[in-house]
Parts: C-alpha cells; structure tokens; sequence
C-alpha cells in the first residue's frame, strides 16, 4: 500500500487539483493512504469535507503532504519552492 500526497497547487492561475474525491475514494478501497492538503480542491469547487468523506486525510501544509507521500500528485510541475520538498525514493505524478 502506497501514501499517496495531493498538495494544493502554487503556480499563478492555477486552480485545478490533481485529485477528485472518486479518485480519493477508489485508492482507499484499495487500501492506500491519501494525503491532501487542506484547500486543495478549493480553487475546483471542491470542499475539503467531500474528500474526507472520500476517505482522505487532511493536513495543514504543503511541507506536510511531501513529508508523509511516497508519491506526490499534481497538476503542474513542481516550482523552485517545492523542489526542496522532494526527497530520494519519492516519485512525482504531474
């Protein structure tokens, strides 16, 4: 089983997020682990509470999702701040 990180997305004019609640919702049956940080889906219409309902859990920050993932999802590529947040074995979903 696999955590799995959604962090909000940092670039300008983005609001997307990488991740729907079905898709939240599919990974936990499987028993993996989803990660989003709060707001994610925000910029989506997206409220936190339907991807709790999906089954993730939620934390505060941008470091907290690339701390816990072994992957990491997103939409964008990672920008210069986040490039310190990624570590060796991680991989990245863009």
């Amino acid at each position: 089983n696999m955590i799995v990180g959604v962090p909000c997305e940092i670039k300008d004019d983005e609001y997307r997020v990488a991740m729907l609640p079905v898709g939240v919702e599919e990974l936990v049956q499987r028993g993996h682990t989803v990660v989003m940080q709060a707001g994610a889906g925000l910029g989506s219409g997206l409220a936190d509470h339907a991807y709790l309902q999906a089954g993730a859990k939620m934390v505060g920050t941008i470091e907290d999702v690339y701390s816990q993932a072994e992957m990491v999802v997103k939409v964008k590529e990672p920008l210069p701040s986040e490039w310190p947040l990624l570590r060796e074995g991680q991989t990245l979903f863009t």
